[in-house]
């Protein structure tokens, strides 16, 4: 097989970012793993280093301004922008790479763009959610309203536009246009996210995440306050909405244990799921949730709602209930509670989704098909 010379554009990257940076960085290391050449420009922030070499990968951080590691805002997106341009541009002539991978139409997008016109060096786009009109309203619906022109030039000169999720996909086509896009689902490193399995689950349902209204978690609180479940609640997550949590979760008949905010791959984190049997996120708003493939891989029932991606992630390896319906989650959970065979079906359903599924060795093939198909496109 051809090697590939790949440059990746995120404004985010481990250890900042939200979902789309692992997910980036990921990607990055299979496709290193498989021999090919990854660069990859992203912001700088805080200490970090200006470039360093991790799991094989070039890390370019250029200048830019933002405070936070954990959300960036629209004005922080725009000043990586011109600090990224120059080394991008450098880097391209130089290495004369293969194809162009930016994750998010903005910021990302219009760096690609603006290269690959300079360069003719096809690029891909991967929307993740809160680049799309219509996925965030509560943060981005103004800024939307003025970048439509932006989205658009970027994915009608893009070669594709991948999605994660069907959801998110046809979110493009309806508030962006109809072009190519092709849904590749994000991934699960199950080497990574290895867990003791082979002692018996525990009477725990887990849920994890940032405490946000639209995540879900006030609906478990809810469907287990009035019974006493031979179970525990436990809520791995810290945010806004928590002392709400909390006093709802007051006088719940079922024990309800708040732990904070773990970091993702602790040891704490990772022994939660390793023994919970259940793990439940009915969100309203999901683009692909990694969460869900974390609960799926720790081979726990899984418990989802039934809308936007949730439920293509989920499949017929668990449940989904509708938004909000806390009726329906405490007779899942009352019926598991008294069901153990029913718990360990479903707990394998869901280990065996993945593995088919999700695992980066899959997906990473996915892109690397994609990326070589444009390449003898261009030849």
């Amino acid at each position: 097989m051809d090697k590939l010379k790949i440059l990746m554009l995120n404004h985010e990257f481990p250890p900042v970012g939200g979902g789309a940076s692992p997910v980036t960085f990921e990607l990055c290391k299979y496709l290193v793993k498989a021999g090919h050449h990854v660069d990859v420009v992203t912001m700088h922030f805080g200490k970090l280093p200006k470039f360093e070499v991790k799991d094989g990968i070039n890390i370019y951080r250029t200048p830019a301004i933002r405070k936070k590691a954990n959300i960036c805002y629209t004005y922080e997106m725009v000043t990586y922008l011109p600090g990224a341009i120059s080394r991008t541009l450098r880097l391209a002539r130089q290495q004369k790479y293969d194809i162009i991978h930016c994750h998010f139409i903005i910021p990302g997008g219009l760096l690609a763009l603006t290269i690959s016109k300079i360069t003719k060096i096809p690029y891909i786009v991967t929307a993740h959610g809160t680049d799309v009109p219509g996925y965030n309203p509560d943060r981005f619906q103004l800024q939307h309203k003025f970048t439509k022109p932006l989205l658009k030039a970027v994915c009608r000169n893009a070669n594709m536009i991948t999605c994660p999720s069907n959801y998110l996909k046809n979110l493009v086509t309806a508030n962006i246009g109809n072009y190519d896009i092709r849904h590749i689902p994000n991934g699960i490193d199950l080497e990574k996210f290895k867990l003791d399995l082979s002692k018996p689950k525990e009477n725990i349902i887990l849920t994890t995440g940032r405490l946000l209204k639209r995540k879900g978690f006030q609906t478990l609180i809810r469907a287990v306050h009035n019974i006493q479940l031979p179970y525990e609640i436990h809520i791995a997550g810290d945010g806004p909405y928590r002392k709400q949590l909390e006093k709802l979760a007051e006088s719940s008949k079922t024990k309800i244990v708040f732990h904070g905010w773990l970091k993702q791959g602790s040891r704490q984190l990772l022994d939660l799921y390793a023994r919970a049997a259940v793990y439940v996120l009915v969100s309203a708003r999901e683009n692909a949730s990694i969460s869900l493939l974390e609960g799926m891989a720790a081979k726990c029932v899984t418990i989802t709602s039934n809308v936007t991606g949730c439920p293509e992630t989920v499949g017929e390896a668990g449940f989904s209930i509708a938004l909000d319906d806390a009726d329906k989650l405490r007779g899942i959970l009352i019926k598991l509670s008294e069901n153990k065979e029913l718990i360990k079906q479903y707990s394998q359903k869901a280990y065996d989704r993945v593995v088919r599924d999700f695992s980066w060795d899959k997906i990473a093939a996915d892109y690397i098909k994609v990326y070589m198909d444009e390449k003898r496109t261009q030849t």
